[in-house]
């Protein structure tokens, strides 16, 4: 994540947003004053209170059929992690488990069209080639299989890899970013950038729809594809559902609210039940300015931006500022600065186009003429990803969502309409089905390790001020805040269990946990440096989707396995790890965790660990120091959770998706340091993707072939 302004450092390269200033009554029963977790346990929880959990399998039964390889050969999922854990490693290159091969593909600046010069390490390409180049920051991605110009679900061999572009690091600018410096001017105008390095880093922000094909070495880029397309920070998208054409989002860009300028700051995504892309717009706030105009605008508007982190008179990112060009056309970067004029309306200025960022954006990888959908209904915040819970025929869909900032909620999403097989392979007009009429939720965990589901709309009473369901919407953090929700330590991706249909949320960490705000969901505080190495929740509802109880406990405790007090999980030198942040249950169970850390890169980089989870109330209750508890799953063994894979140097290994033969994992390397990914005889470091395969061309992790 890139660094801006108002917010605080979690990581060694890393600020985070903290734009929650509530106190929320639901945590004065969790208060706890003194260090959180007790050095033992106290017995398991009682199955009773398990009993009615809507189990789809036994999690440890291996044998369960999820998939179909390519062949015809039923996927199983393996009893146990047979391969050699990857030792803790500090370099600058990659290291994968024995019997495995990594390939770098796709670096930044790939171009995927012909015409376009190669990437050159001195990073001077026409701004406006990022339209067809491989954007920066490889985030979230998926795998659609393609057969026939159409959506294959069971296709390995070929097919559309649709990948986010999270932000932009300083190193694609080598030149000065700023063209003069101005004190007299206001403070948001006091630095002004060239035009051509802001329409560079526009457009390498984003997602990229590529498609690509197996070959005897691996997966190669097919060049020229018609399906090859890039969505970026200047590309014209569409709005949907309750926020659509509200008072909200109407600007001098679209004075009747249907349509936004661009997407932002994708981080985590995701497939639809249907074959579409579901990607996020996270931290959009670093893109936007906002001068002096508290006055114009009033307090409750100026309590709306500063809950979004943008207040007064700040830029996001001081180091974006892309309203900042004088060298650019005639209003191409105005929109950027959302600063309210004197005298003028909403749509005269464009005081709302933030409120156009910041949502769960649909993409069609099969239809590259269709615009990018920003699906409202789904609520705006820091979206991580998007997971669904699998359908059932005749029932409602269900997502899962976080919002990745200090301090935030975790968010659930229920369709109007009951779902039908026949949707798969329907495009954004199934989405419009879907996506755009249902009900937000948000979570309140409770210490006794059940939860509460609360509707954000304005059926539920406790909203009674909000005016509309747009509102809520909207600004769905003020709606979270005001009926309760539970502050998490930075949720981010959510991942839901084929076998179980637990939900496993990483709440990846927070320095600013103090001891007197534990509570049972997020119990750990230490050493004045708060949850500095993060958690694994998972929850499961009660009721199914529809229903608004759950019960939960803590998957897994991350933490140096030489730290006694935080090892909670039992980890060892083979699976010990600090701040998971990407999550993926592949076709058959597997749980895939990856790391975005800075607490504990002296020791190793960020990497890639396989998991065979269990399901909920499958470990013990802890005792707290004033008598409080929380909820811990089974503590980890080397057959259940091993480290497969280390990125280099400084980077966030990130974005994962497999293939449906389960023959290929796809991840990301996201800024590394050192020569990684720069071109021959190079020397800046480019992001990535790492395709991984077994040398003897079998499935990943399968026992045949793992000995």
């Amino acid at each position: 994540m890139p660094l801006h302004s108002n917010t605080d450092l979690d990581h060694d390269d890393e600020i985070i947003e903290d734009s929650n200033p509530t106190d929320n009554p639901e945590f004065a029963n969790m208060l706890i004053k003194r260090r959180s977790i007790l050095k033992g346990g106290a017995g398991l929880m009682t199955a009773s209170f398990f009993g009615s959990l809507p189990l789809m399998g036994c999690a440890t039964g291996a044998g369960t059929k999820l998939a179909t390889s390519g062949t015809g050969k039923s996927l199983t999922r393996p009893t146990a992690l047979k391969f050699t854990a990857v030792p803790h490693y500090t370099g600058g290159n990659m290291i994968v488990a024995d019997g495995y091969h990594a390939e770098l593909i796709l670096p930044m600046g790939t171009p995927i069209v012909s015409g376009l010069g190669k990437w050159t390490d001195d990073r001077m390409v026409v701004g406006k080639s990022f339209k067809y180049r491989m954007g920066d920051n490889h985030d979230g991605m998926w795998f659609f299989g393609l057969k026939n110009g159409s959506y294959a679900p069971d296709v390995s061999e070929r097919g559309l890899l649709a990948m986010n572009h999270e932000y932009t690091n300083s190193n694609l600018n080598p030149i000065e970013n700023y063209s003069n410096q101005d004190d007299t001017a206001p403070k948001i105008f006091q630095k002004r950038r060239l035009a051509n390095d802001v329409r560079r880093e526009i457009h390498a922000h984003g997602v990229s729809v590529v498609e690509i094909k197996r070959t005897p070495t691996g997966y190669e880029l097919i060049k020229d594809s018609p399906f090859n397309k890039r969505y970026t920070s200047g590309t014209p998208t569409r709005l949907s559902g309750v926020a659509k054409g509200s008072e909200f989002v109407k600007t001098r860009l679209d004075p009747q609210g249907l349509s936004s300028v661009g997407i932002n700051n994708q981080c985590g995504a995701g497939l639809s039940p249907w074959g579409t892309y579901l990607t996020t717009e996270e931290n959009f706030l670093n893109v936007f300015a906002r001068g002096a105009d508290k006055g114009i605008i009033g307090d409750k508007n100026d309590k709306r931006l500063a809950r979004y982190g943008l207040k007064e008179d700040t830029i996001g990112d001081p180091a974006y500022s892309w309203h900042t060009p004088k060298d650019g056309q005639a209003g191409e970067f105005d929109h950027w600065d959302i600063t309210a004029k004197a005298g003028k309306t909403a749509t005269d200025d464009y005081r709302h186009t933030f409120n156009t960022f910041g949502y769960i954006t649909e993409i069609d990888p099969f239809n590259p003429k269709a615009k990018a959908v920003k699906r409202t209904s789904l609520g705006r915040f820091a979206h991580e990803n998007c997971a669904f819970a699998p359908p059932n025929e005749g029932e409602p869909l269900v997502f899962y969502m976080g919002d990745d900032a200090r301090g935030e909620y975790i968010y659930k999403f229920v369709s109007d309409a009951k779902w039908t097989n026949a949707d798969v392979g329907g495009g954004l007009a199934v989405g419009d089905k879907y996506l755009d009429k249902g009900t937000l939720f948000v979570a309140v965990f409770h210490d006794d390790g059940t939860g509460q589901w609360r509707e954000l709309s304005k059926k539920n009473p406790m909203l009674a001020d909000f005016e509309s369901d747009a509102e809520i919407a909207v600004f769905a953090r003020m709606a979270g805040d005001r009926v309760g929700a539970t502050k998490m330590d930075r949720p981010e991706w959510v991942s839901v269990s084929p076998i179980t249909r637990e939900i496993y949320v990483t709440l990846t960490n927070n320095s600013k946990r103090k001891e007197e705000d534990v509570n049972g969901a997020n119990p750990r505080s230490y050493d004045g440096k708060g949850n500095q190495h993060g958690h694994i929740i998972r929850f499961a509802e009660t009721a199914g989707g529809v229903g608004d109880k759950f019960v939960w406990d803590i998957y897994l405790f991350a933490s140096p396995h030489d730290k006694h007090e935080q090892n909670l999980s039992g980890l060892t030198a083979e699976n010990d790890l600090s701040s998971p942040d990407g999550l993926f249950f592949d076709p058959r169970g597997v749980l895939w965790i990856q790391t975005d850390d800075g607490a504990y890169t002296k020791t190793t980089n960020c990497m890639l660990l396989a998991s065979l989870p269990n399901h909920i109330g499958d470990g013990a209750t802890l005792s707290t120091t004033t008598g409080k508890t929380t909820h811990m799953g089974a503590k980890a063994t080397p057959d259940t959770l091993k480290r497969f894979f280390v990125g280099p140097k400084g980077c966030e290994v990130t974005g994962i998706t497999m293939t449906p033969d389960c023959k290929a994992l796809f991840i990301n390397i996201q800024h590394p340091e050192g020569t990684f990914g720069a071109v021959a005889g190079g020397k800046t470091p480019r992001s990535g993707t790492v395709v991984i395969t077994k040398k003897d061309g079998g499935v990943i992790l399968a026992e045949s072939l793992d000995g």
